[in-house]
């Protein structure tokens, strides 16, 4: 069983083991098909929304006020909030890591388990060092996160 590494203070900065964290499951490409379809963004149609736990929740937040926003508004369609006039994501290089491992059918499915458990724990071991209560739905965790600064 492997152990999740762990922060010696991830209480100075969440996003430096976030950032690790996403950067290891670039590291570990499978095939994809992903060319911004888009499709797992319409979360009412794919009939599933992320799951994030504190530590994402606070990256995209970053990601959010980066973009210029402060608040997220429930998209009309019921689509991802964090999607842009464009129909592209405004917060790409900070989105969350259900959305870097593909959930979207279209895309290929979701990575398997296997290949990412060891990410899973550490974002979970984050999460409660960070005070966290497990994984909320998307809009939920990050506009909890934008309302605390």
């Amino acid at each position: 069983m492997l152990t999740p590494r762990r922060m010696k203070n991830p209480k100075a900065d969440p996003h430096i083991e976030i950032k690790a964290i996403y950067a290891e499951v670039e590291r570990r490409p499978l095939p994809r098909q992903c060319a911004m379809r888009t499709g797992c963004c319409h979360f009412r149609l794919a009939g599933h929304t992320p799951l994030l736990t504190r530590g994402e929740a606070l990256y995209a937040a970053q990601g959010v006020r980066a973009s210029g926003r402060k608040a997220l508004k429930p998209h009309p369609d019921g689509a991802c909030p964090l999607l842009g006039r464009d129909g592209r994501c405004t917060i790409y290089t900070h989105r969350p890591f259900g959305c870097r491992t593909h959930f979207c059918a279209e895309a290929g499915g979701m990575y398997p388990r296997k290949h990412v458990a060891d990410l899973i724990q550490r974002l979970e071991a984050l999460d409660e060092q960070l005070g966290g209560s497990g994984s909320r739905p998307l809009e939920a965790a990050v506009s909890a996160a934008l309302a605390e600064k």
